[in-house]
């Protein structure tokens, strides 16, 4: 797990070091334990480290043979397979490292079919003077980039491709409207005018004549076949893949733990870890003096029964006030979420701990969330559709100015639809803003199309590929493609890395992933909270566990930001002010009517537009 950044000419000498050091430096708390840089007349490749596998010296990065030069973010867990099947490669270290790069070697850029990990990583081809550059399937790892006809700046940070000073900070306004909606950008877009994203499961390749070239290796929606097991094979199959996920995962040479809250997806998780490996696992929980939010009890439940070295992290409002400007500093790209990992990240490293396991994915695959069932309910009342759009509008415009709060407001978007397609009202479920508040907030003549409804219609629209899979299973595939690939892993690997700590996420190995979207709807049908998951499992988990209702990890913002937090909020908006976009009296209202309880402007309305202040400030971005 490390950091990588690079600048590349097309044909055209690369001549400041001074500007990969600068990058390196951006990213040092990304790769804590070595720093190495490769420079020739065309390239240049730079590279923090954070060792964890083979950590000696000789593993250390950028790695060079006779003829490629490799850096690289992430693991490859079935590095020791992939190794034993290249012959004719005399191998000097023992790392996954090397291995990408031997396979390179041998198969080109094929090679990513093979690799079974997370990663983001670059391979310069001396000889040919070639460039290539590949994202792992889930997008666990980052790879920004900016990309014109005369060079190209990569990094596994915003900040580092910023540092390199080869744009101008300006706000993508498209990408603002979009971050208003959803509280993140969805990739390949940006909030900075001309930085991207390489999007997950796609690589690139660039040649001096041919320029940049992008292909999609791998989608969610290409090799999932309808399964036609019985249940009881389902639950085998199911049990089987993750354990040896788990298993896969806990390679390791540096001592490792895992995030435990105290529900399903993370109690699993450490249950298999107690079970694949011979030592005590170190588990680590945030919890709270507000028992509303805590879920301590169910966290302790879990350590004591699989014997675990529990670590509570008691946060306090104080506390969190304290870290907060250190956890949005190393906010590549700013996000609602977030902290809560900042919090958990440092004191699990603090402890000792390099590597740790998450439960995050559960949710997505096994229809943890209420948006399963929402929009389960929601098609199958098919008399709603028999009312045109003109009748159902004055109805649903009645219905949301009784109930005025957020979830009306959704209620009545929803009925404005004209067809209750899973991509169509999909859009709709974690938007935070809404487009009539958006429209006050901005100074803009029009918004732009919806990027969630874009990606959802692409990836399981009608005549999709995505569109054969089981309902449930598309629901999945617009959750992980939107939500979960850039906030929750987007947040999970700024938040962890800041403390030179590599997260892995069992539940993402991408064949379990292909496994359980081609599970049918019948068998994974949500009549209680992950139910499918949990009998795959029987007997592991204590019933408190799985049977209450979800509670989901959520810090007391809305007390927090009334109060001791009140100051370090209005200060952050104030920023926004500069933007001249931004209508600042609307954005006062805002704030207003969130500080007198109006149901329509809840807490997570807001926090996103403090946490986009305090960014746009840090990094100069107007």
């Amino acid at each position: 797990m490390c950091g990588i950044n690079g600048i590349y000419k097309f044909g055209k000498a690369v001549n400041d070091e001074g500007l990969i050091q600068k990058m390196n430096q951006v990213i040092i708390h990304r790769g804590p334990d070595a720093e190495g840089i490769y420079t020739d007349e065309f390239i240049q490749l730079g590279h923090r480290r954070l060792s964890i596998i083979d950590v000696e010296e000789r593993s250390n990065q950028p790695f060079e043979n006779e003829r490629y030069v490799l850096v690289f973010n992430g693991e490859i867990y079935n590095y020791k397979e992939i190794r034993s099947s290249i012959d004719n490669y005399n191998f000097v270290t023992d790392s996954d490292t090397e291995v990408i790069l031997a396979a390179y070697a041998k198969w080109g850029k094929q090679c990513v079919s093979n690799f079974n990990g997370m990663f983001a990583f670059a391979i310069w081809d001396k000889l040919e003077r070639t460039l290539f550059i590949a994202r792992d399937r889930l997008g666990i790892k980052p790879l920004y980039y900016l990309l014109t006809s005369e060079l190209m700046v990569f990094s596994s940070s915003l900040k580092a491709v910023l540092a390199s000073d080869y744009l101008d900070r300006r706000i993508n306004q498209d990408a603002l409207v979009d971050y208003l909606r959803y509280q993140t950008v969805h990739a390949p877009y940006t909030l900075v005018e001309g930085v991207f994203m390489l999007m997950p499961g796609q690589q690139l390749f660039i040649t001096e004549e041919e320029g940049a070239k992008f292909e999609t290796y791998w989608s969610l929606t290409d090799k999932t076949v309808r399964q036609k097991e019985e249940l009881s094979e389902v639950h085998a199959n199911v049990k089987q893949k993750l354990t040896k996920s788990v298993a896969d995962r806990l390679v390791s040479d540096v001592p490792f733990g895992a995030f435990l809250s105290g529900g399903i997806d993370s109690s699993i998780i450490v249950g298999l870890m107690s079970e694949t490996h011979s030592q005590k696992v170190d588990t680590f929980s945030v919890v709270f003096k507000e028992n509303e939010f805590s879920e301590r009890e169910y966290a302790k439940t879990i350590a004591d029964k699989f014997n675990t070295n529990h670590h509570e992290i008691e946060l306090s409002v104080n506390t969190f006030k304290e870290l907060i400007p250190d956890a949005l500093s190393f906010m590549d790209h700013p996000s609602g979420d977030g902290p809560n990992t900042y919090v958990v990240s440092k004191y699990t490293r603090e402890q000792g701990i390099k590597m740790a396991l998450t439960g995050l994915g559960g949710d997505e695959l096994f229809g943890g969330y209420s948006i399963f069932n929402q929009i389960t309910k929601l098609q199958q009342k098919m008399w709603l559709k028999s009312f045109p759009v003109f009748a159902r509008r004055p109805f649903a415009t009645l219905y949301d100015k009784i109930k005025a709060d957020v979830a009306s407001s959704k209620v009545k978007a929803v009925m404005k639809q004209e067809l209750f397609d899973m991509e169509y009202i999909y859009q709709f479920y974690r938007q935070t803003l809404m487009d009539e508040q958006i429209d006050k907030l901005l100074n803009v003549p029009k918004l732009p199309r919806n990027q969630v409804l874009n990606i959802a219609h692409e990836l399981v629209g009608y005549g999709k590929p995505g569109w054969s899979l089981p309902s449930l299973s598309r629901t999945s595939v617009a959750e992980i493609s939107t939500y979960m690939q850039n906030v929750l892993l987007r947040d999970a690997d700024q938040m962890s890395m800041a403390h030179g700590l590599e997260l892995r996420v069992p539940f993402l190995d991408h064949e379990f992933v292909e496994y359980v979207l081609a599970i049918p709807d019948k068998y994974k049908r949500p009549v209680s909270p992950k139910k499918l998951l949990v009998d795959s499992f029987e007997g592991m988990l204590p019933k408190e566990i799985y049977d209450r209702p979800k509670m989901g990890f959520v810090l007391p913002y809305e007390i927090w930001m009334k109060n001791e937090l009140k100051s370090y909020c209005e200060e952050r908006l104030n920023e926004l002010k500069h933007l001249k976009v931004i209508n600042a009296a609307e954005l006062d209202k805002l704030w207003n009517k969130f500080l007198s309880g109006n149901k329509r402007v809840s807490w997570s309305r807001i926090w996103p537009l403090v946490v986009l202040g305090e960014w746009m400030k840090s990094n100069n971005v107007r």
